[in-house]
């Protein structure tokens, strides 16, 4: 079983409404190999919400607003999924705050990416889940 950013398979719970659909990934969900997890609506936002971007240990909303108990309730939800289901591998969604691997946006919002893992990528990572991105 493989855990999958839910807008890769589809689901309309991205920042701005959308998704970012892959068909290979929802193949996998279809065929009950892939489970979905949205880490930033199990962790209590919503869809649409304002863009956040990784500011150091914290997750800041464009605004200014301190989103980071939300990313890390739904990083905790989303371990709590991945160990429930004996979760070895994760297909998240590159760039996020909370599901970007080895890139993530700066905090600036002006489209600069830096080194660095997502709230929930990196608490994968910490508890032996390999995580790559969808590229």
């Amino acid at each position: 079983m493989i855990l999958v950013s839910a807008c890769l398979a589809g689901m309309k719970c991205r920042y701005d409404g959308n998704d970012t659909f892959k068909q290979d990934i929802f193949d996998l969900v279809l065929k009950g190999e892939a489970i979905p997890v949205c880490p930033e609506t199990m962790g209590g936002l919503e869809v649409p919400r304002e863009p956040a971007e990784r500011v150091g240990d914290k997750v800041i909303s464009k605004s200014g607003r301190d989103v980071t108990i939300e990313f890390k309730k739904g990083a905790e939800k989303t371990l709590e999924i991945a160990l429930i289901n004996k979760i070895e591998l994760a297909i998240l969604k590159s760039k996020s705050p909370s599901c970007g691997v080895s890139k993530i946006y700066d905090g600036s919002f002006s489209s600069k990416l830096i080194p660095g893992n997502g709230i929930t990528t990196e608490l994968l990572m910490k508890n032996g889940i390999r995580v790559i991105n969808e590229k």
